[in-house]
């Protein structure tokens, strides 16, 4: 851990372990998806203790306060403790699926049964063809 005045945000979400590779934080900061203290976040954008910083990852937005500065990626007990996590918790999820629909029996194409029924009322029948 750093007791230094700032860090460069892609250093900082990198080490904390936010996204997986310095280049992928980086990358991460250059598309927007970076915001420190609501302001969009290029990589070498300083962070402060305190500053809030919004990431958009893989596993859908963060929202971190940075507690303790890091210049090196750490083990993920000592990273969890360089920031505090005020993510909404995930909608929960529904037990059950939608029921699926049950048609009535009738509608739709008819079955083979049904078609040959039809044949028979329409004087098609297949046993005259058969020579």
């Amino acid at each position: 851990m750093n007791d230094g005045a700032k860090v460069r945000v892609d250093v900082w979400t990198w080490s904390a372990r936010l996204y997986k590779t310095r280049s992928a934080a980086a990358s991460a900061c250059r598309a927007g998806h970076v915001r420190v203290a609501g302001e969009r976040a290029k990589p070498s954008t300083p962070v402060r203790v305190g500053d809030e910083i919004r990431a958009r990852t893989d596993a859908g937005e963060r929202i971190v306060v940075v507690r303790a500065l890091l210049l090196k990626r750490v083990g993920a007990p000592l990273a969890a403790e360089a920031y505090e996590d005020r993510t909404p918790p995930p909608p929960p999820r529904l037990a059950a699926a939608a029921p699926v629909a049950l048609r009535e029996r009738g509608p739709g194409r008819p079955t083979k049964r049904e078609r040959r029924a039809l044949d028979a009322l329409r004087g098609r029948d297949l046993a005259q063809n058969d020579d």
